[in-house]
């Protein structure tokens, strides 16, 4: 495993390098490619958890909304380099994650339309499925346009 202090990642994993200051404060965050498949994942750290001593499902909210957009990025041609506000996301919590627990999802691109795109994907931690998650995003403006 590899990564800064705290952070072990799996081998194969890089740092995202997006989403501005949102990722850098509740991340890292980080991005694997496995043949056509991608994986978005974090280590759980204490400032994620709630006072239970497990990972706040507000922070597994926030990496969902991450977590999908990120991949339809690298999977989806005709959106990769577009924002992709989001519309609705919708989560079904499985099981809790525990503090120091690998978190790790992948997406599925269900439909991309003239302006919206829409996606599922599984939350596993350390193996176990955790989180089920969807949502519709609206396909914005290309990276680098102002979005006003």
């Amino acid at each position: 495993m590899t990564g800064g202090p705290g952070h072990d990642v799996p081998p194969g994993y890089r740092p995202v390098d997006a989403g501005g200051g949102f990722i850098a404060a509740n991340g890292p965050l980080y991005l694997l490619h496995e043949g056509k498949a991608v994986k978005v994942g974090f280590r759980v750290e204490p400032r994620h958890c709630n006072p239970m001593g497990v990972c706040h499902g507000g922070m597994l909210a926030s990496f969902c909304d991450m977590l999908l957009p990120l991949s339809v990025h690298r999977k989806s041609a005709e959106v990769g380099q577009r924002f992709l506000p989001t519309v609705s996301l919708q989560l079904d919590y499985l099981a809790p994650v525990p503090l120091g627990a690998w978190v790790e999802g992948e997406c599925e691109v269900l439909k991309v339309t003239r302006t919206m795109v829409f996606a599922q994907g599984l939350v596993r931690a350390d193996g176990a499925t955790a989180v089920r998650c969807s949502g519709v995003f609206k396909i914005g403006p290309k990276f680098g346009d102002d979005a006003r």
